[in-house]
């Protein structure tokens, strides 16, 4: 089962702190809506696929983990091709797999841990204006991330479950047992972080 998006390796991006990871990420992904030529864009999608094969996660792993986004991306791009000209969908297509695969990267070379610190270090201007507590959004946040796989490989076990049975795999079908597992584990989880008194430290 896939309990975290974290790979464990010694590449570039491993040891970069979390902070610059995220301002490169942010910067990226901005600097992308500026530029509307198939070639830079095609050379950035290419840049970005092998800074995420470089993590150390192999090639069809690390495409098995964005299938659902990667789908969800070629709905788009149908979806585009249909309203817009065929060179407007092939750029927000290669933007959108640009951003995608550098994410990516960056997820799988930090741990759920930096992410959690440098996401509260990042809020607590907002907590000195009482906006937030700073804590409480990188506890969020790591919650997040720590659940993406739990759902995915939960997913997974649903579908096989159903294939044993003979029924026919249908995602209507597993939504309902998907979700009420999911928030049963999420009310498990809540009534533990209050008992420990995290929240609000």
């Amino acid at each position: 089962m896939l309990t975290s998006l974290h790979v464990e390796g010694t590449s570039l991006l491993h040891r970069l702190p979390v902070k610059p990871k995220l301002l490169g990420l942010m910067i990226f992904g901005l600097g992308l809506y500026f530029v509307s030529a198939p070639l830079v864009l095609g050379a950035a999608l290419a840049l970005t696929a092998l800074l995420y094969v470089s993590t150390g996660i192999g090639l069809w792993d690390g495409l098995k983990r964005l299938r659902p986004v990667l789908l969800t991306i070629a709905f788009l791009a149908a979806v585009n091709l249909l309203l817009l000209s065929p060179v407007e969908a092939l750029v927000t297509t290669l933007r959108l797999l640009a951003i995608l695969f550098l994410a990516a990267a960056v997820t799988a070379c930090t741990t759920i841990a930096d992410f959690m610190g440098a996401i509260t270090d990042l809020a607590r201007p907002l907590e000195r204006m009482g906006l937030l507590k700073a804590a409480d959004l990188g506890l969020a946040l790591g919650l997040v991330l720590r659940f993406v796989p739990e759902i995915a490989a939960r997913y997974e076990a649903l579908k096989e479950a159903h294939a044993a049975r003979g029924v026919p795999v249908r995602l209507p079908r597993m939504l309902g047992p998907l979700i009420i597992s999911t928030l049963k584990d999420a009310d498990r989880i809540a009534e533990a972080i209050d008992a420990r008194g995290i929240r609000g430290h």
